[in-house]
């Protein structure tokens, strides 16, 4: 079945409806539909093991976000289908988030998240335990015959070093996948969405995603972590840190070499990779360069 029969045919809506294809997403196909009453935004995607996506996870952190008052409002789910409350806005650029005033919204509202969606999770749920993420998508890739296959020894060889860096973990719910395009303002405030990664884990990888996938300079991660921690950020944070940013650019790079050779969506996932290894590779001499 086509995605936008699925759409049409989910059994939430009140008379006809108009559905467009929403652009942006590199995980699911995205729909908004109006029906007589409402828009809202149609996610269409099954589980997607290689990348340890389950959506009876998805469903649950969406229920739990909304509840805690940083996602719009869950109105329908089937299988294969998560239906989400329209919400006007523009979804973040890179760009934004490098202004101090978006980030200081940005991170105000990851921190909510960390705080607040635990209390009204329900059911099971998952750990995203990066490194474990990591070694999954190097037997994915070796499996499924990668031209990065060569790369991957020596890239597991770092993802160890980083893992002992980082040590002992403070347990937050994470959202784990702070890409710009998760980010949605409506003019007054900022939405997170998305949650098709979510789990518990370090609260350093969605601070380390947010400056890797972001583009944050020096300064807006001394500005971020003494702001999310209240205090100074002293040398054993930093080590911590730089550790699980690079990690979480090495995650992202893996990511798309998995999606490569994976995914049937209609995106340059190559130069995704290219992308992704650069800024790995500085996330890896920095925190060489800072801590040996």
């Amino acid at each position: 079945m086509r995605a936008e029969d699925k759409v049409r045919g989910l059994s939430c809506w009140a008379g006809p409806v108009t559905v467009e294809p929403l652009g942006g997403g590199i995980t699911n196909r995205n729909f908004v539909v109006t029906d007589a009453t409402r828009r809202a935004v149609v996610r269409i995607g099954d589980d997607i093991p290689v990348h340890q996506i389950m959506r009876f996870n998805e469903l649950a952190a969406s229920k739990a976000a909304f509840a805690a008052g940083v996602s719009p409002a869950v109105l329908h789910h089937e299988p294969g289908a998560l239906v989400i409350d329209f919400v006007e806005g523009r979804t973040l650029a890179a760009e934004d988030l490098q202004q101090r005033p978006m980030l200081e919204q940005a991170l105000a509202l990851v921190a909510r998240a960390h705080r607040e969606v635990p209390r009204f999770l329900r059911g099971p749920a998952l750990v995203f335990w990066v490194f474990h993420v990591l070694r999954d998508y190097a037997g994915t890739l070796h499996d499924g015959n990668s031209r990065h296959a060569p790369l991957l020894p020596g890239l597991l060889d770092d993802a160890a070093r980083l893992e002992a860096a980082v040590g002992p973990i403070d347990l937050i719910f994470g959202h784990n996948d702070l890409l710009p395009a998760n980010f949605l303002h409506d003019g007054q405030r900022l939405w997170l969405i998305d949650w098709d990664y979510a789990g518990f884990n370090s609260p350093l990888f969605d601070l380390g995603g947010l400056a890797a996938n972001n583009g944050l300079t020096a300064g807006d991660e001394d500005w971020m972590l003494q702001a999310y921690f209240g205090r100074v950020p002293d040398a054993a944070l930093w080590r911590r840190y730089r550790a699980m940013k690079a990690a979480s650019a090495l995650r992202e790079t893996l990511w798309s070499m998995v999606s490569e050779i994976h995914s049937e969506l209609d995106f340059d996932f190559a130069a995704y990779t290219a992308t992704n290894l650069t800024t790995y590779r500085a996330a890896l001499a920095a925190f060489e360069e800072s801590h040996g």
